[in-house]
């Protein structure tokens, strides 16, 4: 195009968030605009936050939010809640909360994006607080203020909240459950160990279960190690969505992790035959307004050197302070020495490193990944977080980590 405004830019950048690999490219193009002086509106700004928040690109979004007026921003309901959004989804909750304070204009959009943010922060009571409180303002609840307040439920393992939350939608509020609700409480009593109870829910639901509401009793299965259901879930999953190779990993880990290497290796093979590839496990990292990128065993980053010397260095003090490698989380039948070593350079790792070393020891450390968290980083991290002082924010596919002084927010239940 001879000439680009606003407008083509705008369609472009919406367009970038349907794929995730262009993320980074949504918001090249709008830094772009801002040095050819075209003025954002609403939907480029939005769509420009939306790529920040996938990415965990805090500090990037928050330069542009401090260069607008303030009163602009927390008089436009959309955009208030797009920043709500941010800050709460890269792991701010403060910066989240305070904002939602200062919004001059609170429809059911905003307070929902408030009960969201505060679920997924591990901050469900104060969710369910808020929910009461729209109630006497006035507003009806609809389904996504249940979403949010389920999604809470599941993890903090409320199970009796998350039925009375769930019964009060049709009994009380007249809103019918959708899908994502029954999803939401599925997950729910699936991580709560309730497996057969989940399953009996599934098959009691008056809609079609999908991918969402299977994969999440599979989820179950593996935290459980629950092999014979989870066979028959996969099953499911794989008729539904056999190009997913998430759901032949989940059950080959649920192998590996119970050592039926021969039954994981079969699923392995199968993937093969099907010409069905793992989705590589990535890692995202902020730094001086710069994303980062990782995958396991990543050797390709100018910094690498360093980085894996930090975490050679690192864990000398972690075995020091009792780490011991949770080697259930390597997927094949390999001695001792080769799973720990598989386990050393995982994407969320090298994450954290690179964040050691390159940032002010007062900066908190935040890393989104696009995958949950292998459950032996989870373990390093938190011990991580005490022998280095420093506060450590990790988002995966499930929810958010806080890690501090040798502890995470969701008390080892994800």
């Amino acid at each position: 195009m001879p000439e680009r405004d606003l407008v083509p830019c705008t369609a472009i950048i919406v367009g970038y968030l349907n794929d995730k690999k262009f993320y980074e490219e949504a918001i090249d193009l709008f830094l772009e605009m801002e040095r050819e002086n075209v003025k954002p509106d609403c939907p480029a700004l939005v769509g420009f936050l939306c790529a920040c928040t996938r990415l965990g690109a805090i500090d990037m979004g928050e330069r542009v939010i401090n260069s607008m007026k303030r009163e602009e921003l927390v008089a436009d309901p959309v955009l208030g809640t797009t920043v709500i959004d941010m800050y709460a989804k890269c792991g701010n909750f403060d910066l989240a909360w305070n904002f939602f304070k200062e919004m001059k204009e609170r429809d059911l959009v905003v307070w929902n994006a408030a009960i969201s943010s505060l679920s997924v922060n591990g901050h469900v009571k104060v969710a369910f607080s808020l929910f009461a409180q729209i109630q006497k303002l006035g507003f009806q609840p609809n389904g996504h203020t249940f979403v949010g307040l389920l999604r809470g439920c599941t993890h903090a393992g409320l199970v009796d909240e998350g039925w009375k939350c769930f019964n009060s939608m049709t009994r009380v509020f007249s809103v019918s459950p959708t899908i994502e609700h029954y999803g939401c409480m599925v997950d729910l009593l699936s991580r709560s160990g309730l497996l057969q109870k989940a399953y009996h829910f599934i098959q009691s639901m008056p809609v079609e279960p999908n991918v969402i509401i299977w994969g999440a009793l599979l989820g179950g299965c593996r935290i459980h190690r629950n092999t014979h259901l989870a066979e028959h879930v996969s099953e499911k999953l794989v008729e539904l969505q056999p190009w997913n190779s998430g759901n032949y990993v989940l059950l080959s880990n649920i192998y590996s992790a119970n050592n039926k290497w021969h039954d994981a290796e079969r699923i392995r093979v199968r993937m093969n035959q099907q010409g069905i590839q793992k989705i590589p496990g990535y890692s995202w990292i902020e730094v001086d307004g710069k994303i980062h990128e990782f995958v396991a065993g990543d050797n390709s980053h100018y910094l690498s050197a360093q980085i894996h010397a930090k975490l050679v260095e690192l864990l000398k003090d972690l075995r020091a302070a009792g780490y011991v490698p949770t080697t259930d989380f390597a997927l094949f039948d390999v001695e001792e020495e080769e799973k720990e070593q598989s386990l050393r350079y995982h994407s969320e790792k090298l994450a954290v490193a690179f964040g050691l070393i390159s940032t002010p020891s007062d900066h908190v450390i935040r890393v989104v990944k696009n995958l949950r968290v292998c459950g032996d980083c989870h373990a390093a991290i938190k011990i991580i977080s005490r022998i280095t002082g420093r506060e450590i924010v990790l988002r995966d596919t499930n929810r958010f980590h806080h890690f501090a002084d040798g502890s995470c927010s969701c008390n080892d239940y994800w």
